[in-house]
């Protein structure tokens, strides 16, 4: 079953955003099971949505990406993203 990420990042810009995304592009197999992404500026840091195929896929991904979020000085906000599964997914227009 499908999960729905939200994750709220105080204090993080969009230059930080972009530069974390850059080195895990360069991390073989990080965005398995992402089935969409967003990342969206506030006025106090990012909100960053992902849908993802299965727990161990957004597991696998946390464990992943943290270290090199870390590097890049991005906080520990103490605060888990809110997790919620998903009834039903589509994309408009989408055949199959």
């Amino acid at each position: 079953m499908a999960l729905f990420v939200h994750a709220v990042v105080p204090g993080v810009t969009t230059e930080q955003y972009d530069k974390l995304n850059a080195d895990l592009q360069q991390t073989p197999g990080v965005f398995d099971g992402c089935m969409a992404h967003a990342c969206v500026p506030t006025d106090g840091g990012l909100e960053v949505f992902d849908m993802r195929e299965t727990e161990q896929q957004m597991n696998a991904f946390v464990e992943k990406t943290m270290p090199v979020a870390t590097e890049h000085g991005w906080p520990d906000t103490g605060v888990a993203p809110r997790i919620m599964r998903v009834h039903r997914h589509w994309v408009p227009g989408a055949t199959g």
